[in-house]
C-alpha cells in the first residue's frame, strides 16, 4: 500500500475543524448552533415547554450539530463533509423526533404499552447516540453504558454481593427511551438549561476580550515573580477557569500563550506543560461553572446553585496555593527570575483601559448571592458582557451583531460535548436507579475497608480516578457521583463533602497517568514527552490531593452549614492547617525550601502534610511542632551553607 495513502496527519480540533468545515457544512453548522442557543436562551425564560419536549428538542439539534463538527475520519483532513455524517445526523432526528411526536399517545392512550416500533426506535436512538458519543468523547461512555446495560439484564449472573434479579430488554429500553429517568432525564435538563446558559456566557465574555484583560492581569501580578511566567501561568488558568470548566480547552487556550513563556526563561518543555495542565486541570473545580458540573452537583443534592458555588470557592483557591507553592519550590531551586520590568503591563493601566470586563463575573456572583436562580445569573452576565464590551477602548472587542451570533454559534459548538455527555449518562443513571449498584458498591468499599474512613477515603479516590480517565468534566462527574458518592455518604461524610470530593479527584484525572488528556495537550504544546510530562504535572498538583481529605474530614471548610451556623473561629483553625499542610507537601515533593532538603526533612514535611489532614487536634499539634521544628532546622542548615561558601570576610 503506498505510504502517503496510509498515512494519518495530526492536528488540533480548531484546525481540523476549520479544515474539514468548510462550505456548506460549515455555514449549516453555525446556522444550527445559533438556532441551539436562541432556543436555550428562550425555553429557559419565556417559553413554557414541558422538560420532556424540550430535551428532546434540544438533544436532536445537538446530535445534528455533533455529527457537524466531529465528522467521520477526523484524522484525515482536507476531505468532504461525509454524506454518510448526513445520514447518521438524519437517523438521529428520526429516532428522537418519534419518541417526541408518540410520547403522549404512548402514556395516555397506550397506557405506557410500549410495542415493536417503539422498541426498534428506541435501539435506533441509543445506536446513534453512542456514535456521536464516540466521536465526540471516545469510547469510554459507550462502553460503560453497554457494560451497565449488560449489568441490567444479566444481574443474577453477576457475584451475590453486586446481584440482583435482572431486568428484561424490553423493560430496559422502556426506562432509557420511553421516560424521563433515562436518556431524556434530569442531567439533559440540567444541560439544557443552566449549563449551555453559562457557556454561552463564557462565550460572550470570550467575545468581549476578557481572555487577554486575564493575561495582561496576571502578568502585572505575577510576572515579575522567581518563576513569574510559570505563576502567570497559574493565575491565568484560575481566571479563565471562572468561564471555562474544561481542563483540555483550558491548556490549548492559555497554554499557547503561558507555554512559550515559561520556556522563554529557561523552564524544561515538560515543566513549562506540566505547570499549565495542573494550573488548567483546578479551573474544573473553580466557580462558578466548576466544568458545568456544579449545575448537576446542586440538582443530585438537591440544593440550590449558590450553595455549590460558594462551596467551591476555598477548595478552589487552595488547591492554586499549593500550586503556587509547588511553582515557587521550583523557581528557587534552579534560581529562575521573573520577566523585566518593561515587559510588564501596569495593573493600573490593564485595569483603566479594560477593568469594565470583570464586571460581568462580579454581575453573576451578586445575582446569585442575592438569591436569584442560576438561569437569572446567567442572563445577567450575558447582557453585562455586551454592555461592558462598549466600556473599553478598543473596537474590535464591542460586541456587535456579527459578534453577537459568533458568540451564539461558539457558545453551541462548546456545548455539544458536554450536551452528549450528559445524555449518555442517563443511560448509566437509569441503570443504577433500577439495580441499586450504587447502594452495594458503598457497602462492599465500607465492608472491605473494615468501616476505616481513612482507607475508604483512599478507595474512593482511587475508584474516582480510574473511572474518570478521557472524560469531560460532567461526565466524569455524573459517573463518579451515582457510583463512588454513595460510599462516603454512607461512611458518614456529609453529602456536599462527598460530591465534592468525588469530583475533585475526578478532575486530577487529567494530570495522571497514563490518560492525562491536559498534560498531553500541554505537551503537545510545548514538544515535550507526553508521559513526562504527565508525571510531571501529577507531582505538582499533588499538594492539592490533600484537600479533598479536608473536606471530607471537616466540611465546615466548604462553609457546610448541615450541621448548624458557620464556626468562624474552627473555619480558621482549619485553613491555617490546610495552609501549612499543601506547602509541607509541595515543599517536600519538590524537596526545596532555601536550599535542598534531606531525606529526613522531606519525609518529615511529607508526615505533616497527612497529620494535618483529619480533625483530631493532638495530630494537628503535632504536626505544627514537627514542621516548625524542621524549618527552624533547615533555615539554621541554609544559613551555615551560605556562610561555607561565602567564606571568611
Amino acid at each position: 500500500m503506498n505510504k502517503n495513502e496510509d498515512e494519518v496527519i495530526e492536528v488540533s480540533p480548531d484546525e481540523y475543524r476549520k479544515q474539514r468545515l468548510e462550505g456548506w457544512p460549515s455555514k449549516a453548522a453555525a446556522i444550527i448552533g445559533i438556532v441551539l442557543a436562541i432556543f436555550v436562551l428562550l425555553t429557559s425564560s419565556y417559553l413554557n415547554i414541558q422538560e420532556f419536549y424540550r430535551n428532546t428538542i434540544f438533544l436532536i439539534l445537538i446530535v445534528v450539530l455533533g455529527f457537524f463538527i466531529y465528522p467521520r475520519n477526523k484524522k484525515k483532513p482536507g476531505q468532504k463533509f461525509s454524506y454518510f455524517d448526513l445520514a447518521l445526523a438524519g437517523l438521529g432526528i428520526i429516532s428522537i423526533g418519534y419518541i417526541t411526536v408518540t410520547y403522549t399517545n404512548l402514556h395516555v392512550e397506550r397506557m405506557s404499552q410500549a410495542n415493536n416500533l417503539d422498541y426498534i426506535f428506541a435501539i435506533l436512538c441509543i445506536l446513534v447516540l453512542f456514535e456521536i458519543t464516540r466521536r465526540s468523547i471516545g469510547w469510554f461512555i459507550p462502553i460503560i453504558s453497554v457494560l451497565a446495560m449488560i449489568y441490567a439484564v444479566y444481574g443474577a449472573y453477576f457475584p451475590i454481593d453486586f446481584a440482583h434479579s435482572g431486568f428484561s430488554i424490553e423493560r430496559l429500553l422502556y426506562r432509557i427511551y420511553m421516560t424521563s429517568n433515562g436518556i431524556f432525564g434530569s442531567t439533559l435538563s440540567i444541560a439544557s438549561t443552566y449549563i449551555v446558559l453559562f457557556i454561552l456566557f463564557g462565550s460572550f465574555l470570550s467575545a468581549s476580550g476578557a481572555s487577554k484583560l486575564f493575561n495582561d492581569l496576571a502578568l502585572a501580578i505575577a510576572g515579575q515573580r522567581r518563576g513569574g511566567p510559570a505563576q502567570v501561568a497559574v493565575i491565568t488558568s484560575a481566571l479563565t477557569g471562572t468561564l471555562n470548566g474544561s481542563a483540555v480547552a483550558n491548556v490549548a487556550t492559555t497554554g499557547a500563550f503561558t507555554i512559550p513563556l515559561m520556556k522563554s526563561i529557561g523552564l524544561k518543555p515538560k515543566f513549562a506543560a506540566g505547570v499549565e495542565a495542573a494550573a488548567s486541570t483546578g479551573g474544573m473545580i473553580m466557580p462558578p461553572i466548576m466544568g458545568a458540573a456544579a449545575f448537576i452537583m446542586a440538582g443530585f443534592l438537591g440544593v440550590p446553585y449558590t450553595v455549590v458555588v460558594i462551596a467551591g470557592i476555598i477548595p478552589a483557591l487552595l488547591y492554586y496555593l499549593a500550586l503556587i507553592f509547588a511553582v515557587d519550590a521550583e523557581a528557587k531551586k534552579h534560581g529562575l527570575k521573573g520577566i523585566s520590568k518593561e515587559n510588564i503591563p501596569e495593573i493600573k493601566k490593564v485595569l483603566l483601559e479594560r477593568g469594565a470586563l470583570l464586571i460581568p463575573i462580579v454581575v453573576v456572583f451578586a445575582v446569585l448571592l442575592t438569591g436569584r436562580t442560576a438561569i437569572m445569573a446567567g442572563f445577567a452576565g450575558i447582557i453585562t458582557a455586551i454592555i461592558t464590551s462598549y466600556l473599553t477602548k478598543d473596537k474590535n472587542n464591542r460586541v456587535n451583531v456579527r459578534k453577537f451570533f459568533e458568540a451564539l454559534s461558539d457558545g453551541a459548538r462548546g456545548s455539544v460535548q458536554v450536551a452528549i455527555a450528559c445524555a449518555s449518562v442517563g443511560i448509566i443513571i437509569a441503570v443504577v436507579s433500577m439495580s441499586g449498584v450504587g447502594s452495594m458498591l458503598a457497602y462492599n468499599v465500607i465492608d472491605i475497608a473494615g468501616g476505616n474512613l481513612f482507607l475508604i477515603l483512599i478507595m474512593v479516590m482511587a475508584t474516582c480516578i480510574l473511572l474518570s480517565f478521557g472524560l469531560p468534566s460532567t461526565a466524569l462527574y455524573i459517573v463518579v457521583a451515582v457510583t463512588a458518592a454513595p460510599a462516603l455518604v454512607q461512611a458518614g461524610v456529609t453529602p456536599l463533602a462527598a460530591h465534592f470530593f468525588v469530583f475533585y479527584f475526578g478532575a486530577m484525572s487529567n494530570v495522571t497517568p497514563p490518560v492525562a488528556l491536559a498534560a498531553y495537550t500541554g505537551a503537545g504544546i510545548a514538544n515535550a514527552d507526553p508521559m513526562k510530562t504527565s508525571w510531571t504535572a501529577l507531582r505538582l498538583a499533588l499538594p492539592g490531593f490533600i484537600i479533598p481529605f479536608i473536606i471530607a474530614y471537616d466540611p465546615i471548610i466548604l462553609l457546610d452549614t448541615s450541621e448548624g451556623p458557620i464556626e468562624y473561629l474552627r473555619l480558621l483553625g482549619v485553613l491555617v492547617t490546610a495552609i501549612i499542610g499543601v506547602y509541607a507537601l509541595a515543599v517536600g515533593l519538590g524537596k526545596f525550601i532555601r536550599t535542598n532538603l534531606n531525606i529526613i526533612e522531606q519525609v518529615l514535611m511529607i508526615l505533616v502534610a497527612f497529620l494535618l489532614i483529619t480533625t483530631d487536634q493532638m495530630l494537628d499539634l503535632i504536626g505544627i511542632v514537627i514542621f516548625v521544628v524542621v524549618m527552624i532546622i533547615h533555615f539554621m542548615r541554609s544559613r551555615k551553607k551560605v556562610e561555607a561558601s561565602n567564606g571568611p570576610n
